[in-house]
């Protein structure tokens, strides 16, 4: 049998027969690394240690040291043990797909009977006795019609559609933990021993229709979450509970800023006090544009269908896209129009209006553009994930030279943006061509191209981000980082060559001919409604004092005070400071109380000493101590807070 080299990570080789498994290799170099090796990295591929190994390969060996590898292994594992778990507690049960995700893994049931809670306890100590029993995972390579009289013996129908919807040319990879026995492409580790048996717990329960089909069977979805320690556990559930305290739609109804109902799904009815954060930020952002050479514009919301087919998005992205039929006069058949999912089509044709020459480029357009996309209603959250909502869209049009400084200029305007909103720090990703675009590969080169060479330019190394550019472009997402860690993708940055080509814009160069401009486009937060979310949230509603639906709050101690509560409100008012005054004839750690749930940053209460020394007891949000101060002395400090960063 002939041989292959391997290669390890220190550049050292060693030669082993054809079909040689990892796990050999590992027994080959120490029996301790025998014991604590769970998988390899084979040519840069994550690789069971008992598959073999047909050719000369790179080869590095992971143990539970190398963190990615094992948290994948560990949670592709305890997807197995779970379903084998609930198969063994409930055996009519039939199972379907069970990946890894963020944090953890699902596992889909068929199941009459729906879970209880109850029941995700009994599971657990299953998967636990599983876990005690070290029983060892092995895997096979079968052929089709073997797997699938295997499955249709067992009464696994769902099994047998997989292996219908697999490619043929694909091997069918049947691993057992013990004796039960799932189709998984693998890898895993080597017994459930391995699996750390304190850090894992199983999370909630959802509905899932059958592949994501609301016309086929409902099943039951269990999450899970685990890590690979208890430790990290611990931090984890911190932090959900934690995220659970910060809840926008929680705080959203605390704070009365918003409400949704099920006649208008995905979309927002903003009360008096969310409007006024909505337009403090919108005002914000249209000074800071109008500071960085924008010129802010209005499209219309409905158009016709057949800019949408122009521009690529008929084709492309209809299926997000909420169309109207319209009867017009006398036509012969109805006209179609859609809502604008984007904006960048309607400023093409803004662009398009009269004749531009290379003296008006860079030409940086902007709008605060209403845009309709559908999304699943399992998918739409509060007002992170909604139907309609509000971009702070801007597209740059420019030559292939200005594409650099443009998108250098661009990422210092949204750093100081994202500062100034209380986020110090973003990372970058790169987002190249997906699978379904616009374009030839050699536009697709170019504007890849381009798009990195700004970027490293303007000092910043992206993380890959492969396959998720737009239909028509490259993108750069930046990423910001809240106060308990999570990770929210706002803005983002495109080189787009292909629109421009579509809808035909044009200008004329310094060589007196026709070019085409690139259209570069952006957004600083991403939506309105998102961003207010994520505002929410990072800083548990308790909102920087110049964006503060509701700043100040006066409140009367006793009723004699009420003349001067109201001479401080309007004192604040003409300083800038919203306030508002609380005379009502209740204790003053009730209205305390009750405006801290309602997350109002500053309450001044005011008594008989107050009024007779003109001064107010302050009380910030979170802190306990009060302290009298003079009336002047407040309203110069909270005026000063109230202004807007960039105005300072």
């Amino acid at each position: 049998m002939a041989n292959v080299t391997l290669t390890f990570p220190d550049g050292n080789q060693r030669e082993y027969a054809r079909r040689i498994t990892a796990a050999d290799v590992a027994a080959d170099i120490s029996s301790s690394l025998r014991k604590k090796a769970i998988s390899a990295t084979v040519n840069g591929a994550h690789w069971d240690l008992q598959w073999p190994i047909e050719s000369d390969s790179s080869i590095a060996l992971n143990t539970m040291k190398d963190e990615e590898p094992a948290l994948e292994l560990v949670r592709h594992d305890l997807a197995h043990i779970m379903a084998r778990a609930v198969q063994e507690i409930w055996p009519d049960v039939k199972v379907t797909i069970g990946p890894v995700i963020k944090d953890g893994w699902y596992y889909d049931f068929d199941r009459k009977d729906p879970f209880t809670p109850e029941d995700l306890g009994m599971v657990e100590k299953k998967m636990k006795e599983i876990i005690n029993a070290r029983d060892a995972v092995r895997t096979e390579v079968w052929d089709r019609t073997r797997a699938i009289k295997h499955y249709e013996d067992n009464n696994e129908p769902y099994k047998v559609e997989l292996i219908d919807a697999i490619p043929g040319d694909e091997p069918l990879r049947m691993y057992w933990h013990g004796e039960w026995q799932d189709l998984c492409r693998g890898p895993h580790l080597q017994h459930t021993g391995q699996v750390p048996g304190d850090s894992f717990k199983l999370m909630s329960i959802a509905g899932a229709y059958w592949r994501g089909d609301s016309d086929r069977a409902m099943l039951q979805r269990i999450y899970g979450c685990a890590f690979l320690n208890k430790e990290q556990l611990k931090k984890h559930m911190n932090m959900l509970e934690e995220a659970a305290k910060r809840d926008h739609r929680k705080l959203g109804r605390e704070m009365n800023l918003f409400h949704m109902q099920e006649e208008a799904p995905g979309q927002i009815f903003w009360h008096p006090n969310g409007w006024r954060i909505y337009t403090e930020l919108q005002d914000y952002m249209r000074r800071k544009q109008y500071a960085g050479g924008y010129v802010e514009v209005n499209t219309p919301q409905v158009v016709d269908r057949k800019l949408w087919e122009q521009s690529g998005h008929w084709e492309k992205y209809q299926e997000n896209m909420f169309i109207v039929e319209v009867d017009e006069e006398h036509a012969r058949e109805k006209a179609v129009n859609a809502l604008k999912p984007m904006n960048c089509p309607c400023h093409v044709q803004i662009f398009n209006q009269g004749l531009k020459s290379y003296r008006d480029l860079p030409l940086r357009m902007a709008e605060f553009g209403s845009c309709n996309r559908y999304e699943p209603s399992g998918a739409l959250h509060g007002i992170m994930r909604v139907r309609g909502f509000t971009q702070d869209d801007g597209h740059i049009f420019c030559s292939e030279d200005q594409i650099e400084s443009e998108t250098a200029t661009y990422i210092e305007f949204l750093s100081g943006v994202y500062k100034d909103l209380g986020f110090e720090q973003f990372r970058v990703k790169f987002s190249d061509r997906p699978e379904k675009r616009s374009g030839s590969d050699e536009v697709w080169d170019k504007a890849e191209d381009a798009l990195l060479k700004a970027t490293r330019a303007a000092g910043i190394e992206p993380e890959m981000n492969p396959g998720e550019g737009a239909f028509y472009g490259p993108k750069l997402e930046f990423v910001l980082t809240d106060a308990i860690g999570r990770d929210w993708q706002c803005g983002t940055h495109q080189v787009d060559f292909v629109l421009p080509e579509r809808l035909d814009a044009s200008y004329i160069g310094a060589d007196g001919d026709k070019h085409r401009p690139v259209m570069l486009h952006r957004a600083t937060l991403g939506s309105f409604e998102r961003f207010i979310g994520i505002l929410i949230e990072s800083h548990a509603g308790k909102l920087p004092f110049w964006i503060a639906p509701r700043q100040v709050v006066v409140a009367s101690i006793i009723s004699d005070a009420d003349d001067y509560v109201y001479e401080v409100v309007a004192a604040l008012q003409a300083a800038g400071v919203r306030a508002e005054a609380d005379i009502r004839n209740e204790k003053i750690n009730y209205k305390v109380r009750e405006h801290s749930v309602g997350k109002v940053p500053v309450i001044l209460a005011v008594g008989a000493r107050e009024v007779g020394e003109r001064t107010v007891t302050v009380r910030r949000l979170g802190e306990k101590q009060t302290k009298v101060e003079a009336l002047d002395s407040v309203i110069k400090t909270l005026s000063l807070e109230a202004t807007p960063p960039d105005k300072l």
